[in-house]
């Protein structure tokens, strides 16, 4: 565990806090402005491929900055890094509030990504630094309930505010808790959490590692255009030598010897992979569905999406306790299993689908994803080497990201083939529900994927992380 530089005793509980708080807050920013997209959309004039990219620049911006935020962490410390993310995602929502076009709000949501790879790299580093290892299943599962509550409880909120207030006043949301955050983080908790070891950042891997996602994203949204698969090639050349440069350097933005000595490692990283590229889609298109093809208001739609995110919260933290007694990752492969039959229930959704039937799904799922999200957590944090947690906290929630993104980018792409450059409206509900169709057959093709890696993945040394 971690020793902070200062002298004066650290409670872990209000670390637990502020970065619960901020588990809480990046999703937040993330997902809230999702529900909120219909009335955007109308306001400036976007285009359905337009407003499929305000809930994908977020993802593509975190990948970038994610394992470089986890290094520099190690490196500058992680209270610090964890500190300046809150603030920039703060600033980028902030000012997103006055902005004038989609374009505009695009960009701003490129800065608001960085800050939340920021926190997202460092928020169980800061916890594994204070709490022992026999007692971190509970933070764990806390965090990421957190993690899980800002995502499905965001459009929630989104939607009664939208309603209330304008879709501009969304952008706002996070700011009050933000403050308080910023204010446990500057006063309240002193010294500051560094890794074992010192070393130079790779600034040449983290540009190709950058440039990979973004032609990942390019690629994969334009398909099957010529010059977009070649883009696509290209993304896989630069994948390619992003891991090679890493295996060569004795001081890598990551050791990927880490997925060869663990398989326990690797497999649970891949697990989780599949499992968010099921997930990050869903929040982005079942408010499409519910307010253009069922005809529900901004605020109906998010008390639907409430189902989701109070079973998550509710179930994650149980979990997250008993993966200090139980193996965890028989946990996570019930988790996935749950996931998976709350996803076959949500791919029969239909025009005059009833509400029960939704509301019955989402439960599913979201007991699936409470379950399965802390005990992997649990598994991933306790195979990796004490020196090494902020990077193996950074490739847990890089794996994460890349999962969403890649679950976007290829519902971008039915986005793209169905509705293409057409004004977002009501006229669109029939295209708009095969697209929704076609998500949910990838989706439940990732999730059987994420069941069978979870069974596979092997036996801790470690003991309780099973």
């Amino acid at each position: 565990m971690s020793q902070p530089l200062a002298r004066q005793p650290v409670s872990p509980w209000l670390v637990l806090i502020a970065v619960c708080l901020g588990a809480f807050i990046a999703p937040l920013g993330m997902a809230s402005v999702n529900v909120a997209l219909p009335t955007m959309a109308r306001e400036l004039h976007a285009s359905a491929v337009l407003v499929s990219w305000v809930p994908t620049v977020v993802l593509v911006s975190n990948i970038i900055f994610m394992l470089p935020a986890g290094k520099l962490a190690d490196n500058l410390g992680r209270k610090r890094v964890f500190r300046w993310g809150i603030a920039l995602n703060a600033l980028a929502s902030s000012l997103a509030f006055f902005s004038p076009s989609i374009e505009v709000i695009l960009v701003l949501r490129f800065f608001q990504g960085m800050g939340a790879a920021m926190m997202f790299a460092t928020s169980m580093a800061l916890l594994i630094s204070v709490f022992p290892p026999e007692r971190r299943g509970l933070p764990l599962g806390l965090n990421a309930a957190c993690v899980y509550l800002g995502l499905t409880l965001a459009p929630a909120l989104g939607g009664w505010v939208t309603e209330a207030l304008g879709w501009r006043f969304v952008f706002l949301m996070p700011l009050p808790l933000v403050a308080v955050v910023l204010t446990l983080i500057t006063w309240r908790i002193p010294g500051e959490w560094l890794g074992d070891q010192q070393t130079r950042f790779d600034w040449v891997g983290a540009l190709t590692f950058g440039l990979w996602a973004v032609l990942l994203v390019v690629g994969l949204t334009g398909l099957p255009g010529w010059w977009q698969s070649l883009v696509l090639a290209l993304s896989f050349v630069l994948l390619v030598q992003f891991i090679r440069r890493q295996a060569r350097r004795e001081q890598p933005l990551i050791r990927v010897q880490m997925f060869r000595e663990s398989r326990l490692f690797s497999f649970s990283l891949l697990t989780a992979l599949f499992m968010y590229a099921s997930s990050y889609p869903l929040g982005f298109l079942l408010s499409l569905y519910l307010q253009y093809v069922r005809g529900y208001s901004a605020a109906e739609a998010g008390h639907i999406l409430l189902v989701q995110a109070l079973t998550m919260a509710c179930v994650a933290p149980l979990a997250g306790r008993l993966a200090d007694y139980l193996p965890a990752r028989w946990l996570a492969t019930v988790g996935c299993v749950c996931t998976l039959c709350g996803y076959a229930l949500m791919s029969q959704l239909g025009a005059d689908t009833a509400p029960l039937f939704i509301v019955l799904a989402l439960f599913l799922v979201g007991l699936g994803f409470g379950s399965f999200s802390s005990p992997n957590n649990h598994v991933v944090m306790q195979s990796a080497h004490s020196a090494e947690v902020g990077v193996a906290a950074a490739t847990l929630n890089l794996a994460r990201v890349v999962g969403n993104l890649i679950g976007m980018s290829l519902v971008n792409l039915f986005v793209y083939w169905n509705l293409g450059n057409q004004p977002l409206n009501e006229t669109l509900s029939k295209p708009l529900l095969h697209t929704f169709g076609q998500a949910m057959m990838l989706a439940l093709a990732f999730l059987t994927a994420a069941t069978v890696v979870s069974m596979l993945r092997g036996r801790s040394r470690k003991g309780g992380a099973g």
